[in-house]
């Protein structure tokens, strides 16, 4: 490789219902932002699963 990280593999989907207006407005706000829907979405649930992670030990 040249040097990036590598990608974990992404194998699953999650389906949810919202409004139909709701998801107009998100997915043209990412293209606003120069983004995908689905990354903003990784990402609000990787910093969700970061901010409620309780200590293992």
């Amino acid at each position: 490789m040249s040097g990036k990280k590598s990608a974990k593999k992404k194998n699953s989907q999650l389906v949810i219902r919202i409004n139909d207006q709701e998801r107009d407005a998100f997915v043209s706000l990412c293209d606003d932002l120069d983004t995908s829907a689905a990354r903003e979405i990784r990402r609000f649930i990787r910093g969700f699963l970061k901010e409620n992670q309780q200590d293992e030990e």
